[in-house]
């Protein structure tokens, strides 16, 4: 009997060390959304790739956060060293371009109007609102699967999002329906409890402590080569183009007729004296190499020393960043 009785307890015991250890995906779930939800502001820096048909534009990102609604997100090109800010806070939503002093400001949901592949919360978000994500082991990792709501590119379906053993986000990749590789985040490092300045999240102080150097204070007061996108709607051809001087620079208007006629346009870029805060309309977005303001009907946005407006009363919103995204900075035949 006494036999039996020991061997019964050797048997539960090699059953219970061998579930030991082996978390299940709830398990991981719940104790990676726990430790976000529960904190008060966290710090993450790492790197990003974004492939726009054969380009890939690598940044270096630091996002912050502070409980209350207050992010910032730093997206340094690293081929120019170019800097833009998405910055959230009490006042309203911006997009910062310090080289050349100016912001959009925006009346904006962003962050929650949709998947944001550099903030935690976001990510988590939709792991947790996919009833069907899986969870998979890999090298000791664990592998989440979920799908992602990017509204103004549908070919971004999900997501493969990559967590270590202390519950920490390693690796986020977004992926388009062919499961290619679209979007890229490689987290370099985490702090849980940063100690952030009593104005970080205002945009005066960004300005004041963001570095400029020459490449990024650089200016360009003509339109040596006009450029034209590679890809305009069916039925559509370009009509006319003007060139225009301005204050300190030129301007280059194209227009553009036929069954989806737009307004294409491109001009100098000029250093404000002062922060200017321009008031728009629509939501921050990043493509290519740089984040751009889109609305309903119009997408502006600024590529090395150029600034760019395109605007269509009755292209969407897909058909203008189509058109935009094959804007290259080589110019092209018409």
């Amino acid at each position: 009997m006494k036999k039996k009785l020991l061997f019964l307890i050797m048997i539960i015991g090699v059953f219970a060390i061998s579930g030991c250890g082996k978390n299940s995906e709830s398990d991981v779930i719940k104790d990676l959304t726990k430790k976000i939800n529960d904190s008060k502001a966290y710090y993450v820096d790492g790197t990003l790739e974004i492939v726009n048909n054969e380009d890939v534009y690598t940044y270096n990102v630091n996002v912050s956060y502070k409980e209350k609604d207050n992010y910032k997100v730093s997206l340094v090109n690293t081929v120019n060293n170019h800097e833009q800010i998405i910055l959230r806070n009490s006042e309203g939503v911006y997009v910062v371009t310090p080289r050349i002093n100016k912001s959009f400001k925006f009346q904006s949901d962003w962050p929650y109007n949709n998947s944001q592949v550099y903030l935690l919360q976001s990510i988590i978000s939709d792991i947790e609102n996919d009833s069907k994500a899986t969870m998979e082991k890999e090298k000791g990792n664990y592998v989440f699967t979920s799908t992602v709501n990017y509204p103004n590119n549908r070919n971004l379906i999900k997501q493969k999002v990559t967590v270590d053993k202390k519950t920490m986000v390693k690796k986020v990749v977004v992926l388009n329906d062919n499961d290619v590789p679209k979007i890229t985040l490689n987290v370099k490092n985490t702090d849980k409890n940063p100690k952030f300045s009593k104005n970080y999240f205002e945009i005066e102080d960004i300005m004041n402590t963001v570095e400029t150097n020459e490449e990024q204070t650089k200016e360009t007061s003509s339109i040596d080569d006009i450029i034209y996108p590679l890809v305009v709607p069916e039925g559509t051809k370009l009509k006319s183009e003007e060139k225009l001087n301005k204050t300190g620079g030129e301007r280059v208007i194209l227009t553009f007729e036929g069954e989806k006629p737009f307004l294409l346009v491109e001009e100098t870029v000029k250093q404000e004296e002062e922060l200017t805060i321009i008031p728009t309309m629509g939501e921050p977005y990043m493509f290519m190499d740089t984040i751009g303001a889109l609305s309903d009907n119009s997408l502006t946005w600024s590529s090395g020393n150029m600034e760019y407006y395109l605007v269509s009363d009755v292209m969407n919103q897909e058909e203008l960043i189509e058109v935009a995204s094959s804007i290259n900075v080589l110019p092209t035949m018409k």
